[in-house]
């Protein structure tokens, strides 16, 4: 198999594997995890899910070292995140351990479809929870399901670790105000549909939002959260409607150990024009740097790369990153979990 699949070449798509794990929450309580070969779930047709959209997803990747060991970045932070979802929309929350313990299994069976070292590709893990009991009132499920598989993938973005064009388009919201932007929800991204396309239709690979109640701040982009450097400065935005991001979050430890000021505060739209480099980041994309911004509705444009050339500071915080991910770099904050 593994000489069947040209890595280098893998775009950031499905591709099926070999196993998944699941695990069923009945009468209270989850039940063991289970090991299954079938792509398919089978739910009721009343489920909660489908109807009034109790689902939360996760997604991190697990990296082949050039020492040949996998390791999985900060799992226990997904793991974490996904309760905390689960208790913005009332469903049962899994437990940490026993969320490590699935995606350590899916890793493990599916090690044959982990790329290669220095491939530039990655072994996606999606943990999906849901809730499948049959209801028709508006209410929570009594019953949920937790799954877990895995694909291998190349980047988010056809560009790669390169400068992309995003735009601000006024007339959409990813999230309400008080609403569930800060979790990690199917909801949130389906809302992002629409404007995600026509950003696409005209050219750019995402959609930087602004803040749902004024339009006076950067909330962040369709897929990732933005951030933004000025004067040896990593800012980026505080809101309720952003969902915490473990990438960004890890870069803003970096950035503060390589001795940059950190803010995580409301960014006005007004300071665009004084950024040096822009960037968006995410488990996906890691950092997407931004070549320049278009306001869409004041006919504005504010460029960061003029050569096409991610910025110092960027490059640098991305070679950290990703240099921990695989191994190739110590891990000092025992972010990794190397799966034996």
């Amino acid at each position: 198999m593994e000489n069947a699949i040209n890595w280098s070449e893998l775009s950031f798509g499905y591709m099926k594997t070999d196993y998944n794990v699941r695990c069923w929450y009945r009468d209270g309580q989850w039940g063991e995890l289970e090991v299954s070969s079938s792509e398919v779930i089978n739910i009721h047709m009343s489920a909660t899910c489908l109807h009034y959209g109790q689902e939360s997803f996760e997604g991190l990747k697990a990296f082949r070292g050039k020492d040949g060991k996998i390791r999985v970045f900060r799992m226990d932070e997904n793991a974490k995140r996904m309760q905390s979802s689960a208790r913005g929309i009332m469903m049962a929350e899994f437990p940490v351990e026993k969320f490590e313990e699935a995606v350590y299994k899916a890793v493990k069976l599916n090690e044959r479809f982990i790329p290669p070292y220095g491939s530039g590709a990655s072994l996606y893990i999606r943990p999906l929870l849901i809730g499948t009991g049959a209801l028709i009132g508006v209410k929570p499920s009594d019953e949920y399901m937790f799954l877990v598989f895995v694909t291998p993938v190349g980047p988010y973005f056809k560009t790669g670790f390169k400068p992309a064009p995003v735009c601000i388009m006024r007339s959409f919201d990813r999230a309400a105000p008080q609403g569930t932007g800060c979790y990690k929800v199917g909801g949130n991204y389906a809302a992002s549909l629409l404007a995600g396309h026509k950003a696409h239709e005209k050219g750019y690979v995402a959609v930087l939002y602004l803040d749902p109640k004024e339009k006076l701040y950067l909330d962040e982009c369709g897929p990732a959260n933005f951030f933004a450097i000025r004067e040896n400065t990593y800012i980026t935005p505080a809101s309720n409607s952003i969902l915490p991001s473990i990438t960004n979050k890890s870069l803003t430890q970096l950035a503060a150990d390589m001795g940059l000021k950190v803010e995580r505060r409301p960014i006005s739209v007004s300071e665009l024009s004084t950024f040096e480099e822009t960037a968006e980041c995410g488990t996906a994309a890691v950092i997407t740097p931004i070549s320049q911004i278009d306001d869409l509705d004041e006919n504005r444009s504010y460029v960061y790369s003029k050569d096409g050339k991610p910025g110092p500071t960027c490059e640098k915080l991305y070679n950290k990153l990703f240099a921990i991910q695989t191994g190739d770099a110590p891990d000092p904050y025992g972010w990794v979990r190397i799966i034996e």
